[in-house]
């Protein structure tokens, strides 16, 4: 076990190092430099066409908003609350900085992936929309590059059980066991009964649960950590110079924290941003391309607001309640900080909205990724392949929930970037068809 270990150790070494990031970060800034800043440009805009594509308009197999919630569904989980704080511990309040950065690049990097997968998506033998990097590199790009398509259904297919099924249930497992006693085994077995009720209905169902379970407890998360942030608002300030201060300086051990490099913050900081908001990893395109819609423009614009709501609102929420109440220096990491840091805000009923908050979102995450991998999977064998694949992710769950966590969180950040690199290099090659495509909206309008 241990040279498995330091195996996957080496590999995420390399994977996550300066290359990577300069591609994750270049991809986004190229994109949106390229389209003129239009996803910064029609935030307002797109919240509004969000709004209205509540209801089915077009080809397609589920409403637009629901495409978005299950995108949602599988970003907003333990990255936004075990993540932020993990990159904090490791990286210093300046992570979230850099976490900012990599969601306002992913803007178009989400934009650009959503407009391809509905561009270049199929419809399979059961007439169900189906898309992803994998089809858009199949159908868009010339033949000697279908390898790549292989690759990243391969990869995705890997990375599901890790960044949306084991980690997901051993989080859950984790905070429900400090919380409320509950053992491990009883929590994965729970997750794995009530996700096999929904995974059953395939993709409407998971869009129907998606829809109605994300804005709740994404609001009511959201709610809880802006009423911590008012009754501390004399701290702000001093938290906001922490995270600007420490994005480009290195911070001195203090208390329980033990001090970081800025590259420290800047790796961590865009390792979790991407594990949080998914921006370049080509998970969330699989979910759009099922949206009911007629317009690739319009279903890219809705999908770029999930990175925003995901990072720039969730996670900033989390990280400002970990800094401005002092929790980062306490030591704890992972979900443990963040309940440490909304208990201190929030004595006796803190560490219940985290336990609450980190099950529900982690749930939701397990049930969207089911999808991602199921269509990966999918790509790969076949039909034929989706209910082994569906009880295998099933009695993965309770397995994960029992596992060791940091070697879970080493595997799936390794994943992540394998899975993001072929992604990333399709984005860049099919660029072109995105301007074209944007283009031609706008200036219709």
């Amino acid at each position: 076990m241990q040279a498995l270990n330091d195996l996957i150790s080496s590999l995420n070494g390399i994977v996550w190092g300066p290359l990577m990031l300069v591609l994750i970060l270049g991809t986004g800034f190229f994109l949106m430099v390229r389209l003129s800043f239009m996803p910064l440009k029609h935030i307002v805009s797109s919240f509004r066409l969000l709004w209205q594509s509540r209801s089915k308009k077009g080809e397609g197999d589920i409403s637009p908003f629901n495409a978005l919630m299950t995108s949602l569904s599988a970003t907003i989980g333990t990255g936004n609350i075990a993540g932020v704080a993990t990159a904090i511990f490791l990286g210093g309040p300046g992570a979230l900085f850099w976490m900012w950065c990599t969601a306002l690049v992913g803007m178009a990097t989400k934009y650009a992936e959503a407009v391809l997968a509905v561009k270049y998506r199929e419809v399979d033998n059961k007439g169900n929309h189906i898309g992803g990097p994998m089809f858009y590199i199949k159908n868009g790009l010339k033949s000697h590059w279908a390898w790549l398509g292989t690759c990243f259904a391969v990869f995705g297919a890997l990375a599901g059980f890790g960044i949306g099924n084991t980690i997901q249930a051993n989080s859950v497992a984790d905070v429900l066991s400090n919380t409320f006693d509950v053992p491990h085994m009883v929590t994965g077995t729970v997750i794995a009964v009530l996700a096999a009720l929904v995974l059953v209905g395939g993709i409407k169902r998971i869009g129907n649960v998606a829809g109605k379970l994300v804005p709740l407890m994404a609001t009511a998360y959201v709610v809880s950590g802006l009423v911590i942030l008012v009754l501390n608002y004399e701290t702000i300030p001093s938290a906001l110079a922490l995270i600007f201060t420490h994005a480009f300086t290195p911070v001195a051990a203090t208390g329980g924290f033990a001090g970081a490099a800025v590259w420290a913050a800047i790796r961590f900081g865009v390792a979790r941003g991407i594990f949080s908001n998914e921006a370049g990893l080509g998970s969330a395109p699989i979910a759009h391309a099922a949206a009911s819609t007629n317009s690739p423009v319009q279903q890219g614009r809705i999908a770029m607001l999930g990175t925003f709501i995901d990072t720039i609102i969730v996670c900033s929420i989390t990280g400002l309640v970990i800094i401005s109440t002092g929790a980062w220096k306490m030591g704890e990491t992972g979900a443990s900080l963040s309940s440490a840091a909304f208990e201190l805000a929030l004595p006796g009923i803190g560490g219940y909205i985290v336990a609450i908050g980190l099950s529900v979102f982690a749930f939701t995450t397990i049930l969207g990724w089911s999808f991602y991998s199921e269509k990966c999977v999918e790509f790969l064998l076949g039909e034929r392949a989706i209910i082994p694949f569906r009880v295998l992710w099933i009695v993965a769950v309770p397995i994960g929930a029992t596992a060791n966590l940091d070697f879970i969180w080493l595997v799936a950040d390794t994943l992540n970037a394998l899975m993001a690199i072929p992604n990333l290099i399709a984005l860049i090659l099919l660029s072109p068809v995105v301007f074209k495509l944007t283009k031609e909206h706008f200036n219709k309008q």
